[in-house]
């Protein structure tokens, strides 16, 4: 046997069998990109007046490639960043600082299962969430100028990831510090960890991320037809604005979240959806008792000793110009991952996790024609972190504080971590629908829901509260669930137009409390100082609604941001009562010097304390970025909206950025009203506007319109649609 010639006929034969490889792949890519293009050629997308996307597809699965298509011309950006963090990605990208999310992702739910539960599913489920994948990697192959931070394909088990429209749904709530905290650790027995909740809660003076819906029933309208605010309150430019239609009954409009297939908030021709964060109780921690045999971990369960499952999951992360590993032991029993630790107890953090059946209700939610078909939906009972209020076309209001309630032993208190090892404590099923907190038609007709308690979300007509068991609805009143029910009671004969004015009504009831306090406090010490008189009588005859040329509403915010920062309110008082304390049990001197300092910065900053509310609130988008940069020295828009802390409806957070002037970055964003009838009517506007590109005629040409509170009419039917048409085209044209 000759080796030489052996050696010659194996390198042939390698050689034959890489470019056969290469052969293969080539013609399969060269396939898949015809497959592609095929279901471009059933898309049409047309471009309104405002850059809004109308979608029509023959099928289901063609309005969702050109939905996914049509979000990453909009925003690329902020479609591969949502995946990124939904699927565990992140630090890959921005770095360590971000492993701990990714870690919590991978523990609930790895890429393996994301695959099972993918192919698990019903295969019309299957074929949206290939058409979803088929639509961003159709943009990706026709746009080879974008360069995705790192997920240059897209996969169709990746919705599994990320099957509700706010982006964190449950898992946000489980904090990544303590995370970190017990895996750098990993898990060794014998530390003992500080005791104490392993869930996030919002800081005092974060701006409520949350909703405001109303549902108003025909006796209420001018119309005799129902109708639906739809208010979400987010980070800025979270979600686009959209149309989706196909031949199966499609036909969808609405807020959507970068990346899904399916419209969050919105509505079809006969019924409407509102999701608001009803602040639920459905996420609990269970202490488990560890022990170590043989090498082995157990947790303790009634009389048995259960295995601790025990995996092992590597991450990524870039550190400067390189990418390097961490290699992390998972723990999980049967209440789910091992999230933390208190004291030398583990604890396992147990949420609503059933992505493909979240994806079913997601997407069918849109298709639904009445009451009764919707109410059906909602049977699936996996909308575990949101209320939804409804409207219809047939006259129906509703109302559902929440969709999924494990049902739980009353005898523990489930807002702080229970005993894992007492089998008492286990979730025992899930409560039937009937059993939830529901308003349907009630005779007053109206239901609001603004993040607060919903036993006044129907004023005389709410549930009661000894009806349901206290982890449905522990949430309390805030300042624009009061403000919403005063509006409510007396409003009538509303248009469209008169209920964007209720949505937007200045009057902040949080100030109604706290600024009389003040005042009372000046009369009672009656200090010398002509300044602190001049900015009281100001207050004094300030009737407690923001504008943008109010000074009172300057006064008032920097006074209540310096009680809620510096403040000797108890620490577990929440802004209600908090507002009450300083109204009227703080001392005056107290009240007194704390307004001084309010005085001081709004000097130091502005130059004046007599400065309208407008030239400190602006807004303002520089950039495309995700996390906005902001610049005094830049055009800006003063606005006359303020935060929903403080009762405003028309919520908008802003902060100071290493700036002088307060830029807003959350609060109203996609903001629609909705009149139901033969035809559906709506108006909207949207937060800037629809495109993450500044160099896009669409990046603020709403900006305007949004700090005036101008609506654009929404064209919703095919008609009003091709009116208004700026570019028809077909996924691929350029």
């Amino acid at each position: 046997m000759n080796p030489t010639r052996n050696r010659s006929a194996l390198l042939v034969l390698f050689i034959s069998l890489l470019f056969s490889c290469s052969t293969t792949e080539k013609a399969s890519s060269t396939q898949e990109a015809q497959r592609w293009k095929e279901q471009a050629n059933r898309v049409t997308i047309i471009r309104d007046d405002f850059g809004v996307p109308h979608i029509y597809g023959k099928t289901d699965a063609d309005a969702v490639f050109g939905l996914l298509y049509a979000q990453c011309e909009d925003d690329f950006n902020r479609v591969e960043r949502n995946y990124l963090w939904a699927i565990g990605r992140l630090a890959e990208v921005e770095g360590e600082e971000q492993l701990y999310s990714d870690l919590r992702a991978r523990l609930y739910m790895t890429q393996q299962e994301a695959m099972q539960q993918y192919e698990q599913s019903p295969a019309w489920l299957k074929t949206l969430c290939q058409a979803f994948a088929d639509g961003i990697n159709y943009y990706l192959h026709t746009h080879p100028e974008v360069n995705p931070k790192l997920l240059t394909r897209f996969e169709p088990w990746m919705p599994m990831y990320f099957s509700e429209g706010s982006i964190g749904g449950d898992i946000e709530s489980v904090s990544t510090n303590r995370i970190k905290a017990f895996y750098e650790n990993k898990g060794k027995l014998g530390y003992v960890a500080p005791k104490g909740s392993g869930l996030v809660k919002p800081a005092l003076l974060a701006e409520p991320q949350g909703s405001n819906g109303f549902a108003i029933s025909g006796k209420r309208t001018a119309s005799g037809k129902a109708m639906l605010l739809i208010n979400p309150h987010t980070s800025f430019f979270f979600r686009g604005e959209v149309h989706a239609v196909s031949e199966e009954g499609l036909n969808a409009y609405g807020a959507v979240t970068w990346g899904q297939f399916f419209i969050y908030q919105g509505f079809n021709e006969k019924t409407g959806w509102m999701h608001t964060s009803a602040y639920t109780d459905v996420v609990d921690e269970f202490e488990e008792t560890i022990v170590q045999e043989n090498g082995q971990y157990f947790y303790r369960y009634g009389t048995e000793k259960r295995p601790v499952t025990v995996g092992q999951v590597t991450l990524t992360y870039k550190a400067g110009n390189e990418l390097k590993k961490k290699t992390f032991p998972t723990y999980r029993t049967h209440h789910g991952p091992i999230t933390h630790q208190n004291g030398d107890k583990w604890v396992a953090t147990a949420l609503m996790w059933k992505p493909s059946e979240a994806l079913i209700q997601s997407y069918t939610r849109t298709k639904q024609g009445n009451f009764k078909e919707f109410n059906q939906m909602m049977q699936l009972r996996t909308n575990s972190s949101n209320g939804t209020v409804y409207a219809d076309a047939d006259g129906t209001i509703a109302y559902y504080h929440g969709n999924f309630f494990p049902r739980r032993d009353p005898a523990f208190d489930y807002s702080k971590p229970v005993d894992g090892s007492n089998p008492k404590t286990d979730w025992n099923g899930i409560h039937p629908l009937e059993e939830t907190i529901r308003v349907i038609n009630p005779p007053n007709g109206w239901i609001q829901n603004c993040n607060s308690t919903p036993f006044t979300s129907a004023g005389e007509y709410s549930p009661k509260p000894q009806d349901y068991p206290s982890y449905m609805a522990p949430s309390p009143e805030n300042f624009r669930g009061i403000h919403a029910i005063r509006l409510l009671k007396n409003a009538n004969n509303l248009t469209l137009n008169k209920l964007i004015d209720l949505a937007y009504d200045p009057y902040l009831p949080g100030f109604e409390v706290l600024i009389p306090g003040l005042v009372k406090a000046y009369d009672a010490e009656k200090p010398s100082d002509p300044r602190l008189k001049e900015a009281v009588d100001v207050l004094r005859a300030w009737n407690f609604a923001v504008s943008k040329e109010s000074v009172g509403m300057s006064l008032a915010h920097f006074y209540a941001t310096h009680l809620l920062k510096s403040g000797s309110a108890p620490r577990a008082m929440n802004v209600m009562e908090r507002f009450a304390y300083y109204a009227n049990t703080a001392p005056a001197k107290e009240r007194l010097s704390i307004f001084k300092q309010a005085l001081d910065q709004l000097e130091a900053d502005f130059g004046q304390w007599r400065t309208p509310w407008g030239e400190i609130n602006r807004f303002q988008r520089l950039t495309g970025d995700i996390k906005q940069p902001f610049n005094d020295a830049q055009p800006s828009l003063p606005v006359g909206m303020a935060s929903g802390n403080w009762g405003a409806l028309a919520s908008y957070g802003s902060s100071a950025f290493n700036t002088k002037k307060l830029y807003g970055t959350l609060g109203n964003s996609f903001v629609a009203v909705v009149e139901f009838g033969d035809k559906v009517k709506a108006k909207s506007i949207l937060a800037g506007g629809q495109s993450g590109n500044p160099a896009s005629p669409h990046f603020n040409d709403q900006a305007q319109r949004y700090t005036d509170v101008q609506f654009k009419d929404v064209a919703f039917y095919r008609e009003d649609v091709m009116k208004r048409a700026k570019r028809t085209y077909k996924p691929g044209e350029r």
